[in-house]
């Protein structure tokens, strides 16, 4: 990441609606589906990584759940999820920052990242990444990238493609895996993206 990916990814939330970006979801079921399946307390502290103006928040706040960060690199993304929000926008902590530049002021029970991490393609940038994942998880992880069926491609970037022994090999040293699936996400241009998500529970390292 640098800031000519920040001045990218600002021109991007700029310049395009929700309905002319590739990642758009009207409702993150898988995501949502993991998120159920810990069972978290309604204020376990939550973190969207690389989360712009998704629509993960809006379902986390109407269940309840009141503890909640976002994080994104585009501070247009995070402005227009506060638009799109209203009043509840004051009910999230947002935070602008490359996910390689953040540091942490505390722990969160969830780290939930949907497409964020494949954008790391240097041996350097993820491990930074996992680094920082491993400091700031207290219990659980969500991560969600392209497949090695999916695309080698996003907004013009380079990313990194994932299966399960590749992703879980990467956070092996600090956490467990769950569980893995592939999902097929149909972008609002009906095109297919294949993804891989896993599920991790932070270790409780002696």
């Amino acid at each position: 990441m640098s800031f000519t990916n920040k001045n990218h990814w600002e021109n991007v939330y700029e310049t395009k609606n929700p309905d002319q970006v590739s990642w758009t979801q009207e409702r993150p079921i898988t995501s949502l589906d993991f998120i159920h399946s810990f069972a978290l307390e309604k204020d376990a502290k939550i973190i969207d990584i690389g989360g712009g103006d998704s629509n993960l928040v809006d379902f986390l706040l109407d269940e309840g759940y009141e503890n909640i960060t976002v994080l994104d690199i585009s501070e247009k993304a995070l402005e227009k999820a506060k638009e799109r929000l209203g009043k509840k926008a004051e009910k999230i902590k947002w935070i602008v920052s490359d996910i390689l530049e953040f540091e942490p002021t505390e722990s969160y029970d969830l780290w939930h990242d949907r497409a964020a991490f494949h954008f790391l393609t240097s041996t350097e940038q993820i491990s930074k990444y996992v680094e920082i994942a491993e400091q700031s998880i207290r219990r659980f992880m969500i991560l969600g990238t392209f497949s090695k069926n999916g695309p080698t491609k996003c907004s013009g970037l380079e990313i990194s493609q994932y299966d399960e022994n590749s992703m879980t090999k990467q956070f092996e040293k600090n956490f467990k895996k769950i569980n893995c699936i592939t999902q097929d996400h149909i972008t609002p241009f009906k095109t297919t993206q294949n993804f891989i998500f896993c599920a991790f529970h932070k270790l409780i390292i002696k």
